[in-house]
Protein backbone atom coordinates (compact mmCIF):
# COMPACT_ATOMS: atom_id res chain seq x y z
CA UNK A 1 0.00 0.00 0.00
CA UNK A 2 1.21 3.48 -0.87
CA UNK A 3 1.29 6.19 1.79
CA UNK A 4 0.67 9.94 1.64
CA UNK A 5 1.26 12.46 4.41
CA UNK A 6 -0.42 15.87 4.38
CA UNK A 7 1.28 18.46 6.58
CA UNK A 8 -1.19 21.02 7.92
CA UNK A 9 -4.80 20.53 8.97
CA UNK A 10 -6.34 23.76 7.72
CA UNK A 11 -8.85 23.76 4.89
CA UNK A 12 -6.02 23.24 2.37
CA UNK A 13 -4.72 20.16 4.15
CA UNK A 14 -8.13 18.65 4.90
CA UNK A 15 -9.33 19.18 1.34
CA UNK A 16 -6.08 17.75 -0.05
CA UNK A 17 -6.50 14.62 2.05
CA UNK A 18 -10.16 14.25 1.08
CA UNK A 19 -9.37 14.60 -2.64
CA UNK A 20 -6.43 12.21 -2.40
CA UNK A 21 -8.62 9.50 -0.90
CA UNK A 22 -11.46 10.18 -3.33
CA UNK A 23 -9.22 10.07 -6.42
CA UNK A 24 -7.41 6.97 -5.15
CA UNK A 25 -10.73 5.14 -4.73
CA UNK A 26 -11.90 6.23 -8.18
CA UNK A 27 -8.71 4.87 -9.73
CA UNK A 28 -8.58 1.67 -7.70
CA UNK A 29 -5.38 2.74 -5.95
CA UNK A 30 -4.67 1.64 -2.38
CA UNK A 31 -3.48 4.74 -0.58
CA UNK A 32 -3.17 5.40 3.13
CA UNK A 33 -3.50 9.11 3.93
CA UNK A 34 -2.45 10.83 7.14
CA UNK A 35 -2.91 14.53 8.07
CA UNK A 36 -0.51 15.97 10.64
CA UNK A 37 -1.70 19.16 12.33
CA UNK A 38 0.46 21.17 14.71
CA UNK A 39 -2.41 22.63 16.73
CA UNK A 40 -4.87 20.98 19.06
CA UNK A 41 -7.68 21.27 16.50
CA UNK A 42 -7.98 21.19 12.71
CA UNK A 43 -9.04 24.24 10.75
CA UNK A 44 -6.12 26.65 10.82
CA UNK A 45 -7.47 30.20 10.65
CA UNK A 46 -11.03 28.97 10.12
CA UNK A 47 -12.76 28.99 13.48
CA UNK A 48 -16.32 29.92 14.47
CA UNK A 49 -16.76 30.89 18.11
CA UNK A 50 -20.18 30.93 19.79
CA UNK A 51 -20.15 33.17 22.86
CA UNK A 52 -23.08 34.80 24.72
CA UNK A 53 -25.31 34.19 21.72
CA UNK A 54 -22.91 35.83 19.23
CA UNK A 55 -21.16 33.88 16.48
CA UNK A 56 -17.69 35.34 15.85
CA UNK A 57 -15.55 34.24 12.93
CA UNK A 58 -11.88 34.08 13.89
CA UNK A 59 -10.89 34.26 10.22
CA UNK A 60 -12.90 34.12 6.97
CA UNK A 61 -16.67 34.25 7.21
CA UNK A 62 -17.58 32.36 4.06
CA UNK A 63 -16.95 31.74 0.38
CA UNK A 64 -18.53 32.87 -2.87
CA UNK A 65 -20.75 30.34 -4.61
CA UNK A 66 -19.63 31.46 -8.09
CA UNK A 67 -16.90 28.80 -8.26
CA UNK A 68 -17.76 25.10 -8.13
CA UNK A 69 -14.95 23.53 -6.11
CA UNK A 70 -16.12 24.38 -2.58
CA UNK A 71 -19.75 23.66 -3.41
CA UNK A 72 -18.70 20.32 -4.88
CA UNK A 73 -16.73 19.54 -1.73
CA UNK A 74 -19.81 20.34 0.37
CA UNK A 75 -21.85 17.99 -1.80
CA UNK A 76 -19.26 15.23 -1.40
CA UNK A 77 -19.34 15.77 2.36
CA UNK A 78 -23.16 15.66 2.25
CA UNK A 79 -23.52 19.07 3.91
CA UNK A 80 -24.90 21.04 0.96
CA UNK A 81 -28.28 21.06 2.69
CA UNK A 82 -26.77 23.03 5.57
CA UNK A 83 -25.40 25.83 3.39
CA UNK A 84 -26.53 29.32 4.35
CA UNK A 85 -26.56 32.03 1.69
CA UNK A 86 -26.13 35.65 2.67
CA UNK A 87 -29.17 37.86 2.27
CA UNK A 88 -29.57 40.72 -0.15
CA UNK A 89 -27.73 43.07 2.20
CA UNK A 90 -24.43 41.48 1.12
CA UNK A 91 -24.74 43.22 -2.26
CA UNK A 92 -24.64 46.64 -0.63
CA UNK A 93 -21.08 47.63 0.13
CA UNK A 94 -19.87 50.99 1.31
CA UNK A 95 -16.73 53.13 1.25
CA UNK A 96 -16.01 55.87 3.76
CA UNK A 97 -15.07 59.13 2.06
CA UNK A 98 -14.92 62.62 3.53
CA UNK A 99 -16.34 61.31 6.78
CA UNK A 100 -19.48 59.65 5.40
CA UNK A 101 -20.40 56.27 3.98
CA UNK A 102 -21.07 56.03 0.24
CA UNK A 103 -22.60 52.95 -1.35
CA UNK A 104 -20.43 51.41 -4.03
CA UNK A 105 -22.11 51.91 -7.42
CA UNK A 106 -23.31 48.73 -9.13
CA UNK A 107 -23.95 50.14 -12.62
CA UNK A 108 -23.34 53.16 -14.81
CA UNK A 109 -26.40 55.09 -13.66
CA UNK A 110 -25.60 54.70 -9.96
CA UNK A 111 -21.94 55.48 -10.65
CA UNK A 112 -22.69 58.89 -12.12
CA UNK A 113 -25.21 59.62 -9.35
CA UNK A 114 -22.79 58.62 -6.61
CA UNK A 115 -20.86 61.25 -4.67
CA UNK A 116 -18.09 58.82 -3.78
CA UNK A 117 -15.99 59.95 -6.76
CA UNK A 118 -15.79 63.64 -7.69
CA UNK A 119 -16.70 64.79 -11.18
CA UNK A 120 -13.02 65.26 -12.16
CA UNK A 121 -12.45 61.72 -10.90
CA UNK A 122 -15.41 60.43 -12.90
CA UNK A 123 -14.12 62.14 -16.05
CA UNK A 124 -10.70 60.57 -15.47
CA UNK A 125 -12.36 57.16 -15.11
CA UNK A 126 -14.30 57.72 -18.33
CA UNK A 127 -10.97 58.27 -20.11
CA UNK A 128 -9.83 54.76 -19.16
CA UNK A 129 -10.06 53.44 -22.78
CA UNK A 130 -7.35 55.93 -23.75
CA UNK A 131 -4.90 54.95 -20.99
CA UNK A 132 -1.47 53.75 -22.15
CA UNK A 133 -1.02 50.01 -22.42
CA UNK A 134 1.08 48.04 -19.98
CA UNK A 135 4.06 46.19 -21.47
CA UNK A 136 3.37 42.47 -21.15
CA UNK A 137 6.72 41.83 -19.47
CA UNK A 138 6.10 44.30 -16.63
CA UNK A 139 4.93 42.97 -13.25
CA UNK A 140 2.99 46.08 -12.37
CA UNK A 141 1.87 47.04 -8.87
CA UNK A 142 -1.83 47.54 -8.22
CA UNK A 143 -1.11 51.19 -7.43
CA UNK A 144 0.70 51.74 -10.74
CA UNK A 145 -2.15 50.04 -12.59
CA UNK A 146 -4.72 52.20 -10.81
CA UNK A 147 -2.92 55.45 -11.59
CA UNK A 148 -2.32 54.48 -15.22
CA UNK A 149 -5.80 53.31 -16.07
CA UNK A 150 -8.18 54.92 -13.57
CA UNK A 151 -6.49 57.90 -11.93
CA UNK A 152 -5.35 58.81 -8.43
CA UNK A 153 -8.80 59.31 -6.94
CA UNK A 154 -10.03 55.89 -8.04
CA UNK A 155 -6.84 54.38 -6.67
CA UNK A 156 -7.40 55.97 -3.25
CA UNK A 157 -11.14 55.39 -2.96
CA UNK A 158 -11.70 52.14 -4.86
CA UNK A 159 -8.57 50.08 -5.45
CA UNK A 160 -6.68 50.66 -2.20
CA UNK A 161 -9.68 49.82 0.04
CA UNK A 162 -10.37 46.71 -2.03
CA UNK A 163 -6.77 45.56 -1.60
CA UNK A 164 -6.97 46.12 2.16
CA UNK A 165 -10.29 44.26 2.27
CA UNK A 166 -9.03 41.18 0.41
CA UNK A 167 -5.35 40.99 1.33
CA UNK A 168 -4.93 43.52 4.17
CA UNK A 169 -2.29 44.66 1.72
CA UNK A 170 -0.51 47.71 0.34
CA UNK A 171 -1.33 48.47 -3.32
CA UNK A 172 2.09 50.09 -3.73
CA UNK A 173 3.78 46.69 -3.40
CA UNK A 174 1.15 44.15 -4.52
CA UNK A 175 1.35 42.57 -7.98
CA UNK A 176 -1.61 43.04 -10.32
CA UNK A 177 -0.89 39.80 -12.20
CA UNK A 178 -0.62 37.73 -9.02
CA UNK A 179 -3.43 39.32 -6.98
CA UNK A 180 -6.03 39.87 -9.69
CA UNK A 181 -4.90 37.90 -12.76
CA UNK A 182 -8.33 38.19 -14.38
CA UNK A 183 -8.06 42.00 -14.49
CA UNK A 184 -4.63 41.73 -16.14
CA UNK A 185 -6.09 39.25 -18.65
CA UNK A 186 -9.01 41.54 -19.48
CA UNK A 187 -6.69 44.45 -20.16
CA UNK A 188 -4.48 42.32 -22.39
CA UNK A 189 -7.40 40.75 -24.26
CA UNK A 190 -9.65 43.80 -24.72
CA UNK A 191 -7.26 46.71 -24.40
CA UNK A 192 -8.97 48.14 -21.31
CA UNK A 193 -11.54 47.54 -18.60
CA UNK A 194 -14.41 49.56 -20.05
CA UNK A 195 -14.05 47.86 -23.43
CA UNK A 196 -13.93 44.49 -21.65
CA UNK A 197 -17.16 45.30 -19.76
CA UNK A 198 -18.89 46.27 -23.01
CA UNK A 199 -17.74 43.16 -24.87
CA UNK A 200 -18.58 40.81 -21.99
CA UNK A 201 -22.02 42.40 -21.56
CA UNK A 202 -22.72 41.79 -25.25
CA UNK A 203 -21.58 38.20 -24.88
CA UNK A 204 -23.91 37.66 -21.91
CA UNK A 205 -26.85 39.11 -23.82
CA UNK A 206 -26.19 36.66 -26.67
CA UNK A 207 -25.96 33.77 -24.21
CA UNK A 208 -29.24 34.75 -22.56
CA UNK A 209 -30.87 34.92 -25.99
CA UNK A 210 -29.66 31.36 -26.57
CA UNK A 211 -31.25 30.26 -23.29
CA UNK A 212 -27.97 29.87 -21.39
CA UNK A 213 -27.74 30.70 -17.67
CA UNK A 214 -25.21 33.47 -17.03
CA UNK A 215 -24.08 35.18 -13.86
CA UNK A 216 -25.00 38.73 -12.97
CA UNK A 217 -22.42 41.38 -13.85
CA UNK A 218 -22.92 43.16 -10.53
CA UNK A 219 -21.37 42.32 -7.20
CA UNK A 220 -18.14 40.47 -6.45
CA UNK A 221 -19.04 37.41 -8.51
CA UNK A 222 -21.35 35.19 -6.52
CA UNK A 223 -23.29 34.99 -3.27
CA UNK A 224 -21.38 34.85 0.00
CA UNK A 225 -22.08 31.45 1.52
CA UNK A 226 -21.51 29.91 4.93
CA UNK A 227 -23.39 27.74 7.44
CA UNK A 228 -25.80 28.51 10.27
CA UNK A 229 -23.14 27.76 12.88
CA UNK A 230 -20.36 29.41 10.91
CA UNK A 231 -17.80 28.39 8.33
CA UNK A 232 -16.21 25.97 10.82
CA UNK A 233 -19.00 23.53 9.91
CA UNK A 234 -17.04 22.83 6.73
CA UNK A 235 -13.92 22.02 8.75
CA UNK A 236 -15.86 19.80 11.14
CA UNK A 237 -17.48 17.88 8.29
CA UNK A 238 -14.16 17.34 6.47
CA UNK A 239 -12.38 16.21 9.63
CA UNK A 240 -15.25 13.88 10.56
CA UNK A 241 -15.30 12.40 7.06
CA UNK A 242 -11.57 11.67 7.21
CA UNK A 243 -11.77 10.35 10.75
CA UNK A 244 -9.47 10.58 13.80
CA UNK A 245 -7.15 7.90 12.42
CA UNK A 246 -6.38 10.19 9.48
CA UNK A 247 -6.39 13.65 11.10
CA UNK A 248 -3.86 13.66 13.93
CA UNK A 249 -3.56 16.88 15.94
CA UNK A 250 -0.73 18.00 18.22
CA UNK A 251 1.85 16.84 15.68
CA UNK A 252 4.37 19.54 14.75
CA UNK A 253 6.42 18.46 11.74
CA UNK A 254 10.08 19.35 12.24
CA UNK A 255 11.49 18.30 8.87
CA UNK A 256 11.02 16.31 5.70
CA UNK A 257 13.96 14.30 4.39
CA UNK A 258 14.53 12.10 1.35
CA UNK A 259 15.34 8.43 1.78
CA UNK A 260 17.21 6.23 -0.67
CA UNK A 261 14.26 4.64 -2.43
CA UNK A 262 12.75 8.02 -3.33
CA UNK A 263 10.34 8.06 -0.40
CA UNK A 264 10.23 10.78 2.23
CA UNK A 265 10.79 10.63 5.97
CA UNK A 266 8.60 13.02 7.95
CA UNK A 267 9.84 13.74 11.47
CA UNK A 268 7.57 15.21 14.12
CA UNK A 269 8.46 16.03 17.72
CA UNK A 270 7.70 12.45 18.79
CA UNK A 271 7.70 10.15 15.76
CA UNK A 272 9.04 9.44 12.28
CA UNK A 273 6.87 8.40 9.35
CA UNK A 274 7.77 7.34 5.84
CA UNK A 275 5.60 8.22 2.84
CA UNK A 276 5.65 7.94 -0.93
CA UNK A 277 3.96 11.34 -1.23
CA UNK A 278 4.16 14.46 0.96
CA UNK A 279 1.74 17.36 0.51
CA UNK A 280 2.83 20.43 2.45
CA UNK A 281 -0.29 22.47 3.16
CA UNK A 282 1.25 24.64 5.87
CA UNK A 283 1.76 28.40 5.42
CA UNK A 284 4.86 29.21 3.36
CA UNK A 285 6.88 30.46 6.34
CA UNK A 286 6.25 27.17 8.19
CA UNK A 287 6.83 25.12 5.03
CA UNK A 288 10.22 26.83 4.64
CA UNK A 289 11.46 25.44 7.96
CA UNK A 290 10.03 22.00 7.26
CA UNK A 291 11.88 21.59 3.92
CA UNK A 292 15.06 23.57 4.74
CA UNK A 293 17.28 20.51 5.22
CA UNK A 294 15.82 19.01 2.05
CA UNK A 295 16.37 22.07 -0.15
CA UNK A 296 17.77 25.41 0.94
CA UNK A 297 16.67 26.95 -2.36
CA UNK A 298 13.02 25.98 -1.86
CA UNK A 299 13.14 27.12 1.76
CA UNK A 300 14.57 30.52 0.81
CA UNK A 301 11.92 31.04 -1.86
CA UNK A 302 9.15 30.14 0.57
CA UNK A 303 10.58 32.32 3.32
CA UNK A 304 10.56 35.29 0.93
CA UNK A 305 6.74 35.39 0.76
CA UNK A 306 5.72 38.14 3.22
CA UNK A 307 2.59 38.10 5.37
CA UNK A 308 0.46 40.91 6.76
CA UNK A 309 -0.73 40.92 10.35
CA UNK A 310 -4.35 41.56 11.27
CA UNK A 311 -6.40 42.22 14.40
CA UNK A 312 -10.12 41.40 14.38
CA UNK A 313 -12.44 43.10 16.87
CA UNK A 314 -15.97 41.69 17.28
CA UNK A 315 -18.39 44.11 18.98
CA UNK A 316 -21.95 43.29 20.02
CA UNK A 317 -24.63 45.92 20.62
CA UNK A 318 -28.31 46.13 21.33
CA UNK A 319 -29.94 47.07 18.01
CA UNK A 320 -31.58 50.21 19.34
CA UNK A 321 -28.16 51.55 20.39
CA UNK A 322 -27.30 51.99 16.71
CA UNK A 323 -29.18 54.63 14.76
CA UNK A 324 -27.37 53.99 11.50
CA UNK A 325 -28.96 51.70 8.90
CA UNK A 326 -27.31 48.29 8.75
CA UNK A 327 -28.68 47.31 5.36
CA UNK A 328 -25.41 46.21 3.87
CA UNK A 329 -22.28 44.10 3.96
CA UNK A 330 -20.26 46.75 5.73
CA UNK A 331 -17.69 49.30 4.69
CA UNK A 332 -14.00 49.84 3.89
CA UNK A 333 -11.96 52.87 4.86
CA UNK A 334 -9.30 54.51 2.64
CA UNK A 335 -6.06 55.19 4.47
CA UNK A 336 -6.41 58.93 3.88
CA UNK A 337 -9.44 59.04 6.19
CA UNK A 338 -7.01 58.72 9.10
CA UNK A 339 -8.79 55.97 11.04
CA UNK A 340 -7.33 52.93 12.73
CA UNK A 341 -9.70 50.38 11.21
CA UNK A 342 -9.46 49.05 7.65
CA UNK A 343 -13.20 48.54 7.66
CA UNK A 344 -16.13 46.97 9.49
CA UNK A 345 -18.41 44.11 8.47
CA UNK A 346 -22.03 44.10 9.63
CA UNK A 347 -21.95 40.35 10.26
CA UNK A 348 -25.46 40.03 11.69
CA UNK A 349 -26.86 41.82 8.63
CA UNK A 350 -25.14 39.41 6.25
CA UNK A 351 -26.09 36.08 7.86
CA UNK A 352 -28.78 35.05 10.29
CA UNK A 353 -27.92 33.54 13.67
CA UNK A 354 -24.89 35.80 14.22
CA UNK A 355 -26.31 37.74 17.18
CA UNK A 356 -29.00 37.25 19.85
CA UNK A 357 -32.50 38.53 19.11
CA UNK A 358 -32.54 42.33 19.24
CA UNK A 359 -28.74 42.59 18.99
CA UNK A 360 -26.19 43.13 16.22
CA UNK A 361 -22.63 41.96 15.65
CA UNK A 362 -20.02 44.19 14.02
CA UNK A 363 -16.57 42.89 13.06
CA UNK A 364 -13.80 45.44 12.53
CA UNK A 365 -10.34 44.78 11.05
CA UNK A 366 -7.22 46.77 11.79
CA UNK A 367 -3.55 46.55 10.92
CA UNK A 368 -2.55 44.95 7.65
CA UNK A 369 0.56 45.65 5.60
CA UNK A 370 0.18 49.43 5.88
CA UNK A 371 -0.08 49.43 9.69
CA UNK A 372 1.88 46.41 11.00
CA UNK A 373 2.48 48.09 14.37
CA UNK A 374 -1.21 47.80 15.28
CA UNK A 375 -0.80 44.11 16.07
CA UNK A 376 1.05 45.20 19.25
CA UNK A 377 -1.79 47.36 20.60
CA UNK A 378 -3.17 46.10 23.95
CA UNK A 379 -6.82 45.13 24.14
CA UNK A 380 -7.89 48.28 25.97
CA UNK A 381 -6.38 50.47 23.26
CA UNK A 382 -7.96 48.39 20.48
CA UNK A 383 -11.30 48.74 22.25
CA UNK A 384 -10.95 52.50 22.63
CA UNK A 385 -9.74 53.17 19.09
CA UNK A 386 -12.28 50.95 17.35
CA UNK A 387 -15.07 52.54 19.41
CA UNK A 388 -13.86 55.95 18.27
CA UNK A 389 -13.91 54.89 14.60
CA UNK A 390 -17.42 53.48 14.97
CA UNK A 391 -18.56 56.72 16.56
CA UNK A 392 -17.18 58.75 13.65
CA UNK A 393 -18.42 56.44 10.88
CA UNK A 394 -21.76 55.21 12.24
CA UNK A 395 -22.56 57.54 15.11
CA UNK A 396 -22.39 54.80 17.76
CA UNK A 397 -22.00 56.51 21.12
CA UNK A 398 -22.62 53.59 23.50
CA UNK A 399 -19.88 51.09 24.44
CA UNK A 400 -20.36 47.53 23.17
CA UNK A 401 -21.90 45.01 25.54
CA UNK A 402 -19.88 42.19 23.96
CA UNK A 403 -16.22 42.26 22.85
CA UNK A 404 -13.92 39.60 21.42
CA UNK A 405 -10.51 40.47 19.99
CA UNK A 406 -8.46 38.09 17.83
CA UNK A 407 -4.88 38.64 16.68
CA UNK A 408 -3.17 37.09 13.67
CA UNK A 409 0.57 37.79 13.59
CA UNK A 410 0.81 36.32 10.09
CA UNK A 411 -2.68 36.59 8.68
CA UNK A 412 -2.59 36.81 4.88
CA UNK A 413 0.21 36.15 2.38
CA UNK A 414 1.19 39.16 0.29
CA UNK A 415 1.56 38.63 -3.46
CA UNK A 416 4.05 41.42 -3.97
CA UNK A 417 5.78 42.29 -7.25
CA UNK A 418 7.93 39.32 -8.27
CA UNK A 419 5.52 36.75 -6.82
CA UNK A 420 4.93 35.13 -10.21
CA UNK A 421 8.66 34.76 -10.79
CA UNK A 422 9.00 33.27 -7.32
CA UNK A 423 6.36 30.64 -8.14
CA UNK A 424 8.15 29.74 -11.37
CA UNK A 425 11.39 29.31 -9.45
CA UNK A 426 9.60 27.11 -6.91
CA UNK A 427 8.19 24.91 -9.67
CA UNK A 428 11.67 24.54 -11.19
CA UNK A 429 13.23 23.52 -7.87
CA UNK A 430 10.38 21.15 -6.98
CA UNK A 431 11.08 19.11 -10.13
CA UNK A 432 14.11 17.74 -8.31
CA UNK A 433 11.82 16.36 -5.58
CA UNK A 434 9.03 14.34 -7.22
CA UNK A 435 6.40 13.39 -4.68
CA UNK A 436 6.76 16.67 -2.77
CA UNK A 437 3.79 18.97 -3.40
CA UNK A 438 3.07 22.46 -2.04
CA UNK A 439 -0.43 23.81 -1.64
CA UNK A 440 -2.30 26.47 0.35
CA UNK A 441 -3.09 30.15 0.11
CA UNK A 442 0.53 31.29 -0.12
CA UNK A 443 0.68 30.76 -3.86
CA UNK A 444 -2.29 31.34 -6.18
CA UNK A 445 -5.20 32.80 -4.25
CA UNK A 446 -5.96 33.61 -0.63
CA UNK A 447 -9.70 32.86 -0.53
CA UNK A 448 -11.37 29.68 0.67
CA UNK A 449 -12.38 28.79 -2.90
CA UNK A 450 -8.76 29.23 -4.00
CA UNK A 451 -7.55 26.89 -1.24
CA UNK A 452 -10.02 24.15 -2.17
CA UNK A 453 -9.21 24.47 -5.89
CA UNK A 454 -5.48 24.31 -5.13
CA UNK A 455 -6.05 21.24 -2.94
CA UNK A 456 -7.80 19.49 -5.83
CA UNK A 457 -4.83 20.27 -8.11
CA UNK A 458 -2.37 19.05 -5.46
CA UNK A 459 -4.29 15.79 -5.09
CA UNK A 460 -4.36 15.26 -8.84
CA UNK A 461 -0.61 15.83 -9.06
CA UNK A 462 -0.01 13.57 -6.08
CA UNK A 463 -2.11 10.70 -7.40
CA UNK A 464 -0.42 10.90 -10.81
CA UNK A 465 2.97 10.58 -9.11
CA UNK A 466 1.95 7.73 -6.79
CA UNK A 467 0.55 5.72 -9.70
CA UNK A 468 3.95 5.86 -11.42
CA UNK A 469 5.87 4.61 -8.36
Amino acid sequence: MKRAIVIGGGISGLASAFFLRKKAREQGLELEVKVLEKGDRPGGKIRSIRDQGYLCEWGPNGFLDSKPQTLDLCADLKIEGRLLRSNDNARKRYILSDGRLHRLPENGVSFFASKLISWPGKIRLALEPFAPARPESVDETLAAFGRRRLGNEALRKLIAPMVSGVFAGNPETMSLKSCFPRIAELESEYGGLIMAMIRLARKKRRERAQGKVVSSPSGPGGILTSFREGIQELINAAAENLGPDVVVTGQEVMEVARVRNGSYRVRTDDRELVADLVVVAAPSYAAAEIVRNLSGNIADLLEGIPYSSLTVACFGYERDQIKHDLDGFGYLIPKEEGMITLGTLWDSSIFENRAPEGHVLLRSMLGGACFPEYIELPDNEVLERVQNDLRLTMGIEEPPSFVRIFRHQKAIPQYIVGHGERLRALEKNLRMFPGLVLTGNSYRGVGLNDCVAAAARAAEEGIAYVRKR
